[in-house]
């Protein structure tokens, strides 16, 4: 099962503080909008997420269909798929995506120790 591109998405108090701060770690913001209370970072092939109000906590993120830059990948493994087999293995993966839909679709899961996994397929 291909996830795709994996991201830490974090819940920030203060974009504009943690945007410097990451900064300072040699992060570059490559998508959002500061204003707007989001931004996506990267270093190298590291990415992370700030946002601001938008959670609860840290949240680890799945893009399936995505490298690490953003691209479509020629192939990949969709997000109903990922769900159901999720399911099959006994993992709660929530309200059922449409198996008919197409594209863009998402969903979350909880590990054992609560952290917040999101399935977000933007393709």
């Amino acid at each position: 099962m291909e996830l795709g591109a994996f991201s830490v998405s974090l819940a920030v108090k203060d974009i504009s503080a943690s945007r410097a701060f990451y900064e300072k770690l040699g992060f570059v913001a490559i998508m959002g909008e500061e204003a707007q209370n989001w931004l996506i970072m990267k270093n190298g092939d590291h990415v992370i997420g700030l946002f601001q109000g938008m959670f609860d906590s840290n949240i680890l993120t799945f893009n399936p269909g995505w490298n690490a830059n953003s691209e479509t990948l020629p192939s990949f493994t969709d997000i109903r798929q990922i769900q159901k087999a999720l399911s099959a293995s006994g993992i709660d993966a929530g309200t059922e995506i449409d198996p008919q839909s197409t594209g863009p679709a998402n969903f979350s899961i909880t590990d054992p120790d609560g952290n917040v996994i999101l399935f977000d397929q933007h393709v």
